[in-house]
């Protein structure tokens, strides 16, 4: 079967990085062109742009090549993709293996750094649940939480649910802020002038909804001057409530 491009499509392939596709380049490939280079462009595109309108087209007119010199470095776009979400991964930092730091603060780093990454780039979150996750970079950042869960006390019979808790909890925080965040720029307004325009537009209505009246209550109760403030003091005490489990449930047994 031959795709819309005029390459020849194959089975579908699980990652890049099972099938030995990952290369620096193949012979006679185009001067001046290497992996590196147009994974970061790939990167940079999907910042200004967003996933939407990415195109290997659009990437090679970024480059000034043609969209064939590409392909002699990646054989689809998705695999493409999948180089640049690991690319993302290796912008965490991660705690030393030999660190004696406490596992509480390193799982809090761990975690701001996973939040950071998702809101910087909000293009991670649906290509980290589109593809396996199994890039070097990736797989550094996966070994680094395992050490800090098995620090913790939990039995081995929970330590992946804890993971999940945490992780699966800042994944979904990072991409809400990470989209928020993406919508205010594109309307041309700050984080705390768009929150208070759509505020306004719903509590200015003739019967605001029970659920906004209640907001503006835990709003005020949770303190903070700025949309960024407050959602700071959200993250920070729901990881610290998952943080209090964890040592609950590491005395438990």
């Amino acid at each position: 079967m031959v795709r819309a491009d005029g390459r020849a499509e194959g089975p579908t392939r699980a990652s890049v990085w099972l099938e030995g596709k990952v290369r620096a380049g193949r012979g006679g490939q185009p001067s001046g062109l290497d992996r590196e280079r147009i994974t970061g462009t790939a990167v940079r595109l999907l910042d200004a742009e967003g996933l939407a309108r990415f195109s290997m087209r659009r990437l090679a007119a970024e480059l000034n090549v043609t969209a064939m010199s590409v392909y002699w470095y990646v054989d689809t776009k998705d695999d493409l993709l999948e180089l640049a979400l690991d690319q993302a991964y290796d912008e965490m930092r991660l705690p030393p293996a030999d660190s004696d730091e406490d596992w509480r603060d390193q799982l809090r780093t761990l975690a701001g750094e996973y939040r950071a990454v998702l809101v910087r780039h909000p293009w991670v979150s649906p290509l980290a649940g589109t593809f396996l996750n199994i890039g070097p970079h990736a797989l550094d950042f996966s070994l680094a939480v395992q050490r800090v869960i098995r620090r913790t006390g939990l039995p081995p019979r929970g330590q992946a649910g804890a993971i999940a808790a945490v992780f699966q909890f800042v994944y979904g925080f990072g991409t809400i802020e990470g989209h928020f965040v993406q919508r205010c720029a594109t309307a041309g307004m700050t984080q705390e002038e768009f929150f208070r325009h759509a505020m306004s537009a719903v509590s200015d209505s003739p019967e605001p909804h029970e659920v906004i009246q209640h907001s503006a209550d835990l709003m005020e109760a949770r303190g903070g001057d700025t949309v960024e403030e407050m959602r700071e003091r959200d993250f920070t005490y729901a990881l610290e409530t998952l943080v209090a489990g964890i040592e609950v449930m590491a005395e438990r047994g």
